[in-house]
């Protein structure tokens, strides 16, 4: 046949609409290709996608659709951006208060942060195929650990803000002082950690005391937070105020900076029990406030009370040395309103930057850029004063506060020039600088403070310190101990060394780039390049968050455009983008509705009513805003038990907030009765939370407005497409109805208004550092949804239900699924039992989540909401390929189990148990197993193609936990 017979002779007839594909990315976003789609819904019984909603989700909470309008293509999306993008001014920052510019080393941007490799990877809570992210993160930790001098570090936290909000709870629980219940802010902290401490000692019901530093001592307090250096930059030798505080029995907390540690006395030695700040200038940029890593260190003995997650090393079942998360029984997915903090996602990507940026420069490097930094502030110092301006303070490591009479005309004059300047010091302007300052930069300063004629010779000031010397850092404060001693910071300061040990450890990781991760609850689908790209471009990554806010529109214009689309989704009438993760945004959620009982006289209004299938996130952020958890019983297919529910709240009628429930159920079903649940808990006069792990069940088909529900947070690093990052980061604005906008989160320094309104919103103080979070990741969701439009995102929560039920109906003859619709159909998630065959054969969950990794896979989500079992979430982005080679692994592991039933294998003789296989066990010369080395290694064929080798044995949790070591081992002990 003549192909070329096949191509029309004239196009003419071809709209131009067609002709230019506007359903392009669509197609490429949607795994199945529709061929694909028909094939699936013919297996499951089905004749179309309409048909399978119809079956799915009940007819009374469907939705007309979304008005976002039609997607664009990629190159269209992107240009459109790039326009709104070229609408922010990137001012020369000199704002400082833990923003900094900073350079990203081209090695770590291309590699790390660029890089799917490393940015689509999960929490590794399977740690035999995460220790490539988990050797970074311990790197992480062990800069924090030799920078503050403590010898505990956490594997980050949030941000700065939130970090000393976690220092505040850490101190209450450690504090022997039990009957103090004040907590001692020194006035000089940064202004927006002070905001977020107020939000939560409200909350916790302590009494915030923010004073003058040497007033620390007058108060009863079980703790104190301190910043060293202040925050406009005085360095104070705070060792007699520690001692004298330690003695009262308070917990002291130090928010310093890790590049000023290099040259200054670290906080263990000064005394400090506690130590935190941000991590952002180890490479990684502004961003308009993140995402960036914050750092948490303290003392051994309150390990079992530190916020968020510590990797620690353990070993193998070969007894090699081998890295985990340590202590998970803290974790809320465990403890639940028990739980330390509510820390789910921390910022893991971007603390592996700020690692690999520690390993890069190595000590000598991190301390010649901080000696250049402190050398250039005592020249700018020095020509201002021999000019005869006056500073606030004598002591500075790299801020200066310039006291002015002209400060307004000063300030309009700096940012005619380019210049942003701190303006929010009282009688003075702030001056930070950082290691992208230069000559030039301080001669453009004098010239703004001295005038242009000023003269003022930069190699002349340089010969006079050099004679009579620099006192600006006290002798008693200058760092004599050493740090960054680990081979590991010493050996790769060559790109090419640099480069090879990247990609080393991230060949030890499996990431969505090598196979789906079909986590349930987790939603890990496509984070496409095209969504990415926008991140480091730099009208997005260096801009200053609190810089004047004219000076960011193309920020405003992306964030409104971005809110109005995530309130048509949701059904809300507001919406927040402070919340920078999904835990976060439940604290802000609950939050809005606690001011808001408050606002009408019912503020003792305190018990939360909380489903048993719920995440644990619920009830850690219950408790967080000091809610009393009832927990609400499930039916036995799954459903919140109506009369236990209804009676439930009619007991606490009184006193009932609210009710916290998953849509469609963490049981992986769309409840029938979910707008009666609604109902019920408005009745006796709660509010609705409605978490929103599950939106990518929901999006153009239904809404958390139209079901009932008054506020939801929205996981963007779950069904908006910004990638988990390794455990971080994460965005979880939330959404409301318009009772609950005026109580959203505001700050102290943005003057914000709830999105969708026209309400300034007040003094409800923050919940984060920075006004919007982590902006510079909102352009992914943002080109996401651009280029999806209304019928693409319908699409994808079609096809993600249709993923799930194809792959439930073919394991379903292999593995019980524990919960099902009326219909017998899933929402976009399953849960298969192995609880009998547990009982059967001895097999576990763990034994089967371990063995998938020998067929190249990540386990589901384990144990979770039922123990015992998986639950499996396939997304819309798996093509059917995909997912038959994932049921294939399933099936054949079903087989492996069978014969252990039937005595082919023993209980620790077999595939299962010794899973997953490494290399070394397979070229090891003795092999004495009941199964064959190539069915340990190669158990399909389709493993052949592309195998993914786990680098370490089974890890032995326990012997972790009891040998608790979070600093980097000697790298012989590696080899050995």
């Amino acid at each position: 046949m003549n192909v070329a017979s096949k191509v029309p002779v004239s196009l003419s007839s071809a709209s131009l609409e067609s002709l230019e594909n506007k359903d392009e990315f669509i197609r490429r976003h949607i795994g199945p290709g529709q061929g694909e789609v028909s094939d699936m819904l013919a297996d499951i019984g089905v004749d179309s996608l309409d048909d399978l909603i119809l079956q799915t989700v009940p007819s009374s909470i469907r939705s007309e659709g979304l008005n976002i309008g039609q997607g664009v293509r990629e190159e269209e999306a992107l240009l459109a951006l790039k326009q709104v993008a070229a609408q922010n001014k990137v001012n020369r920052s000199y704002i400082g208060m833990g923003y900094y510019n900073t350079l990203t080393p081209n090695v770590i941007l291309r590699n790390v942060l660029e890089n799917p490799g490393w940015y689509t990877a999960y929490t590794p809570y399977q740690p035999e195929i995460a220790q490539g992210r988990l050797e970074a993160i311990l790197n992480f930790q062990q800069a924090t650990i030799d920078l503050t001098g403590l010898p505990l570090a956490s594997a980050s936290l949030l941000d700065e803000a939130t970090a000393a909000a976690e220092a505040m709870a850490l101190a209450k629980r450690v504090s022997k002082n039990k009957k103090a219940n004040a907590f001692f802010v020194a006035n000089s902290v940064h202004p927006q950690t002070i905001d977020v401490l107020k939000t939560r000692a409200d909350m916790f019901g302590f009494a915030l005391i923010v004073d003058d530093v040497e007033q620390a001592t007058r108060h009863d307090v079980f703790g104190a937070l301190l910043q060293y250096p202040t925050s406009s930059g005085e360095l104070l030798d705070l060792r007699e105020l520690i001692d004298t505080l330690k003695a009262s029995k308070a917990v002291v907390a130090l928010a310093t900076d890790l590049l000023g540690l290099t040259m200054l006395t670290p906080p263990g030695e000064l005394g400090a029990d506690v130590a935190l700040g941000s991590a952002q200038r180890f490479g990684v940029p502004m961003g308009y406030g993140g995402p960036h890593a914050a750092f948490f260190a303290t003392k051994d003995a309150y390990k079992r009370s530190l916020p968020g997650r510590i990797i620690g090393v353990s070993k193998d079942t070969r007894g090699r040395p081998a890295l985990r998360m340590a202590l998970q029984t803290r974790e809320q997915h465990i403890r639940r309103e028990k739980a330390n903090s509510n820390i789910c996602t921390a910022q893991v990507l971007l603390a592996n930057m700020a690692s690999f940026y520690a390993v890069y420069h190595g000590p000598k490097g991190l301390l010649a850029i901080a000696n250049r930094i402190h050398r250039l502030t005592d020249i700018l110092a020095l020509g201002l004063q021999n000019n005869g301006l006056h500073l606030r303070h004598n002591t500075w490591f790299d801020t200066l506060s310039v006291i002015l009479d002209n400060k307004d005309e000063i300030l309009a004059q700096a940012y005619e020039k380019g210049i942003n300047l701190r303006a929010d010091i009282e009688g003075a302007v702030g001056i930070s600088l950082d290691e992208t300052t230069t000559r030039d930069d301080i001669n453009d300063l004098f010239s703004l403070f001295l005038g242009e004629t000023h003269g003022t010779d930069l190699l002349a000031l340089d010969k006079q310190l050099l004679t009579d010397g620099s006192a600006s850092i006290p002798a008693s404060l200058l760092r004599s101990s050493s740090f960054l001693t680990h081979e590991v910071f010493n050996r790769y300061h060559s790109e090419t060394e640099m480069l090879r040990y990247i990609k080393s450890l991230e060949n030890k990781d499996l990431a969505l780039n090598h196979s789906m991760i079909s986590l349930g609850s987790c939603t890990m689908k496509l984070n496409a390049t095209a969504e990415m790209i926008p991140v480091t471009w730099p009208e997005f990554g260096q801009l200053h968050p609190f810089a004047p806010i004219e000076q960011a529109t193309g920020y405003k214009l992306m964030i409104d455009e971005l809110s109005d689309w995530l309130i048509d989704i949701t059904g809300y009438d507001a919406l927040s983008m402070q919340p920078n993760s999904g835990a976060q945004g439940e604290y802000a959620g609950l939050l809005a509705i606690q001011r808001y009982h408050q606002s009408r006289d019912e503020g003792h209004r305190n018990v939360c009513l909380i489903p048993q299938s719920a995440h644990g996130t619920n009830p850690a952020s219950a408790q967080m805003v000091s809610l009393k958890v009832v927990v609400v019983n499930c039916d036995a297919k799954g459903n919140v038990d109506l009369d236990d529910l209804r009676s439930k709240a009619e007991e606490v009628k009184d006193n009932l907030s609210c009710a916290m429930i998953t849509y469609p159920s963490t049981h992986g079903v769309y409840e029938e009765t979910v707008k009666e649940i609604c109902d019920i808990v408005h009745e006796f006069g709660g509010q609705v939370y409605m978490d929103g792990a599950n939106m990518n069940a929901q999006v153009g088909i239904t809404s958390p407005g139209l079901i009932g529900s008054d506020v939801s947070h929205l996981n963007l690093h779950k069904t908006f497409c910004i990638p988990h990052g390794g455990g971080g980061p994460g965005m979880g604005p939330i959404g409301v109805k318009a009772h609950l906008a005026p109580f959203l989160p505001s700050h102290s320094m943005i003057t914000l208004q709830a999105a969708g309104t026209n309400d300034t919103l007040g003094s409800n103080s923050a919940v984060s550092a920075a006004p919007w979070g982590s902006a510079s990741i909102l352009p992914i969701s943002y080109m996401y949804i651009k280029m999806m439009g209304s019928e693409g995102l319908k699409r994808a929560t079609e096809v993600a239900i249709l993923n799930a039920n194809y792959v439930a109906k073919k394991l379903e003859g292999h593995y019980p699924v524990l919960y099902k619709g009326i219909n017998g159909r899933i929402a976009h998630e399953c849960i298969i039992d192995l609880r009998p065959l547990k009982e059967a054969s001895g097999v576990t969950e763990m034994d089967v989540a371990k063995r998938l990794n020998d067929y190249g896979f990540h386990a589901p989500t384990m144990s979770f909401p039922v123990a015992g079992t998986l639950m499996i979430e396939p997304t819309e982005s798996e093509a059917k390929a995909e997912l038959d080679r994932f049921i294939e692994a399933m099936i054949c592991i079903r087989l492996e189990i069978a014969k252990v039933e039937n005595g082919e294998w023993n209980n620790t003789d077999n595939p299962l148990h010794n899973a997953p296989h490494t290399l070394a066990d397979i070229t090891d010369d003795k092999w004495d197993r009941a199964y064959s080395r190539e069915l340990a290694a190669y158990p399909v064929a389709a493993v052949t193609k592309d195998k993914f080798w786990p680098t370490v044995n089974r890890i032995d949790d326990v012997f972790g936990d009891r040998n608790l070591v979070c600093s980097c081992p000697d790298l012989e002990a590696y080899r050995d």
